[in-house]
């Protein structure tokens, strides 16, 4: 099966609003699928129908061929949901929540996967301390460790590193891309576009209920085709020569303090010529900057902000 989520027509509304009004994506097994949108775009609605915790009002979805609405019981079984926060026991030990879950899931030697997974999650030395002392990125590690017990085949990260500093939240990008290494199928929601960046195979936007664009994230990027060089002058008498100079070159410009930025079709030849109708005029450049289309300018370009 190569596609081990497939969701087609997904439709979901409260009261008078419409949330989905129609989504459609597929998810390839063993990659990492990107679920983009601002706040209120239906990411996590989306996720709960897909986790059988909310129902849809229309559409149709599969996991590992399971049908989400008629067999959901199977579909429960072959997934793993870690959300926004982490869901675990406070006042009991890292070990003590894994073994739990082990034997919810009447998983055979629970001990000894317990034991396994606060290895692979760097908490071996926590394992037996109460979980009210860990820290907000060992929780999350140990969050997402009790979605591993049992081996699901495809795990929903609903915003994993909400709330995380920018060191655990990398160490936490790298836990997430192991796992993808070794099979596991994850659907990724997240407001940070640099981690669905890092992390994405794949990547889709949601907007106004429908996905309007995905691909990878260096297909995405292709939306927008220009990028920008950016120039920096020491004195504005330099800044106004220049403009002149390259208006009358039929150059676009946008003109800030001490700089200019001209729109850039990434080739070699354009930057060439604005170096060197600078160099001929002898204006200057304190600073040169090339700077080509961000996933965050393209998700902007998307929902029409920017």
């Amino acid at each position: 099966m190569e596609n081990i989520i497939e969701v087609k027509g997904l439709r979901k509304s409260f009261k008078k609003l419409e949330v989905l009004k129609g989504v459609d994506f597929q998810v390839r097994r063993g990659k990492i699928f990107a679920l983009l949108g601002s706040n209120g775009a239906g990411k996590t609605t989306c996720v709960k129908i897909l986790t059988t915790l909310t129902k849809a009002d229309g559409g149709a979805a599969t996991i590992c061929g399971y049908d989400v609405f008629k067999q959901s019981d199977d579909v429960r079984r072959s997934i793993s949901l870690t959300g926004q926060y982490a869901a675990v026991d406070e006042v009991m030990t890292g070990r003590e929540n894994l073994q739990l879950i082990a034997e919810l899931k009447k998983v055979s030697n629970f001990a000894g996967v317990a034991s396994a997974l606060l290895e692979q999650f760097n908490l071996t030395d926590a394992a037996d301390r109460l979980v009210n002392t860990y820290s907000g990125g060992m929780r999350r590690r140990l969050d997402i460790a009790m979605s591993l017990v049992g081996d699901p085949q495809v795990i929903f990260l609903d915003e994993p590193t909400t709330g995380l500093d920018p060191q655990n939240r990398l160490a936490m990008w790298d836990l997430i891309a192991k796992l993808a290494e070794g099979g596991t199928t994850i659907l990724l929601t997240t407001q940070y576009l640099e981690e669905a960046e890092y992390l994405a195979d794949h990547i889709a936007i949601l907007h106004n209920g429908v996905i309007t664009a995905e691909g990878s994230p260096e297909e995405l990027k292709k939306i927008l085709p220009v990028g920008e060089i950016q120039l920096e002058f020491l004195h504005t008498e330099e800044k106004d020569k220049a403009i002149a100079l390259l208006q009358a070159a039929s150059y676009t410009l946008k003109i800030h303090r001490k700089s200019i930025e001209i729109d850039n079709d990434g080739s070699v030849a354009q930057v060439a010529d604005v170096l060197n109708r600078l160099t001929a005029a002898q204006i200057p450049v304190a600073r040169f900057t090339q700077r080509q289309p961000s996933l965050e300018d393209a998700f902007l370009t998307v929902i029409g902000e920017r």
